[in-house]
C-alpha cells in the first residue's frame, strides 16, 4: 500500500512536526507501506491553469503523480486567516475532481485558535468529499500551546496522531474488503 503524507503548505514549522510525527509512525509500525513525504516547502509549484495534471512538469507533475498513485493519504494543514493555505488549495486545484476516489485520507490540523476546527468541517471535508475522499472522521487538531520548540509537547496530541494512524489504515482496510466482497459477486 502507498501512503503519502502531505504537509500542506510553504510557511511555519507545525504543520510539518505533525506530518513528521505521522511519518516515524509509519515507518516504525508498518514496515510493509511505502511511505513518501511531500512537504511542500520543498517544492516549486505552478499555480493551476485548468491544464490535466499531467500536462504540467517539473515538480507540479511530480507532487501531482505522487498524490494520485496513493493508496492513503495523511493532509496536514495550518490553518490561516479561518481557511486553508492557498498552497494547499492549488493541489487541490491541480487535480482532477476525482483524484481522491477509493483513497482514503487522514487530516491532521495545526491552528491558534480552538474555533478554527471549523474550517476543517466546512472548507476541507467538502473539498475532500467533492473530489470523492474517504475521509477518516477523527482527526487530530492541534494547536500551538501543544509545540514547543518545534517539538509535540502534549502527550494527548501524540497518542491522538497514534491512534489516528490506525484508524486511517484500518478504514482503508475495511474499505478493501468491501470493494473486493462487491467485485466477487460479478462472474467476469
Amino acid at each position: 500500500m502507498h501512503v503519502v503524507i502531505l504537509s500542506g503548505s510553504t510557511v511555519g514549522s507545525k504543520t510539518k512536526t505533525a506530518m513528521s510525527v505521522i511519518e516515524a509512525k509509519l515507518r516504525n509500525q508498518y514496515d510493509h507501506l511505502i511511505v513518501d513525504m511531500i512537504d511542500l516547502k520543498d517544492y516549486q509549484l505552478v499555480f493551476s491553469d485548468g491544464r490535466h495534471y499531467l500536462d504540467y512538469d517539473g515538480d507540479t507533475v511530480y507532487v501531482t503523480e505522487k498524490i494520485m498513485q496513493a493508496d492513503l493519504i495523511f493532509i496536514g494543514t495550518p490553518i490561516f486567516q479561518a481557511s486553508i493555505p492557498g498552497t494547499l488549495k492549488n493541489i487541490f486545484d491541480l487535480l482532477p475532481t476525482h483524484a481522491f476516489k477509493e483513497k482514503v485520507v487522514g487530516l491532521v490540523v495545526t491552528a491558534g485558535s480552538q474555533k478554527h476546527y471549523l474550517v476543517v468541517e466546512q472548507q476541507l471535508k467538502p473539498i475532500l468529499s467533492y473530489m470523492k475522499a474517504i475521509v477518516s472522521s477523527q482527526y487530530v487538531f492541534i494547536e500551538e500551546r501543544d509545540f514547543h520548540f518545534q517539538t509535540i509537547v502534549n502527550d494527548d496530541v501524540q497518542f491522538r496522531l497514534q491512534a489516528l494512524v490506525e484508524d486511517t489504515l484500518l478504514l482503508k482496510d475495511s474499505y478493501n474488503e468491501m470493494r473486493q466482497k462487491l467485485e466477487a459477486k460479478y462472474d467476469f
